[in-house]
C-alpha cells in the first residue's frame, strides 16, 4: 500500500472544488481555499506530481448517448488461481462496457459493473467475453432498475 498523503485544509478545499468542476478557474479555486492563484496552482500541480490526482476527465450520461443498461455482476472463478485471476482482471481491463472490477471477500471473486446499450448487449458481453474463457464458474447478475445516487466525488478525510 502506498503512503497516505497528509491533506491540510487547502488541499481539502482544492480537491473538493477539483472534483466538482476542474475546469473552473484557478482564481475561484484560490479564492475557495484562501489563497492567491499562483500558490493554488502549485499546490495543484504538487498533489498531480503526488499522485493525489490521477487524471482529469468528462463526465459522460451515459443514458443521453444510448447506454441505459447497467448490470452489476458477482463473478466466482474456477479455480481462483493466480492464472485465472490474472487472465480476469486483463480480459476486464480491456472490455470497454466494463466500468468497474472490484475483488471482494466472500463466496465470489471480482464484482464488476457492466454498461451496455440493452440487456441483448449485456447477453452478448456475458457470452462472448466473460464466459468464453473457461474460467468462470459462476455469475450472479444484478440489474439495476434506477440510480439513485452516481458520484466519482470521493468525501475529505477528516483532520488530524
Amino acid at each position: 500500500m502506498e503512503d497516505i498523503i497528509k491533506l491540510d485544509r487547502a488541499d481539502r478545499i482544492i480537491l473538493e472544488r477539483l472534483q466538482r468542476d476542474a475546469s473552473q478557474p484557478i482564481a475561484d479555486i484560490a479564492e475557495a481555499a484562501g489563497m492567491s492563484t499562483s500558490p493554488c496552482w502549485r499546490r495543484i500541480k504538487l498533489l498531480k506530481e503526488r499522485g493525489v490526482i490521477k487524471g482529469e476527465t468528462v463526465l459522460v450520461d451515459r443514458e443521453r448517448i444510448g447506454l441505459g443498461f447497467v448490470v452489476y455482476a458477482f463473478v466466482k472463478l474456477d479455480p481462483p488461481n493466480q492464472e485465472n485471476m490474472t487472465t480476469f482482471e486483463q480480459l476486464m481491463a480491456a472490455s470497454p462496457e466494463v466500468t468497474l472490477v472490484e475483488m471482494v471477500t466472500g463466496a465470489v471473486d471480482y464484482l464488476i459493473r457492466v454498461v451496455t446499450e440493452d440487456m441483448h448487449a449485456y447477453d452478448d458481453f456475458l457470452r462472448s467475453t466473460l464466459l468464453a474463457r473457461g474460467i468462470v464458474s459462476d455469475v450472479q447478475s444484478r440489474i439495476v432498475l434506477s440510480s439513485i445516487k452516481d458520484s466519482t466525488i470521493l468525501p475529505m478525510p477528516k483532520e488530524a
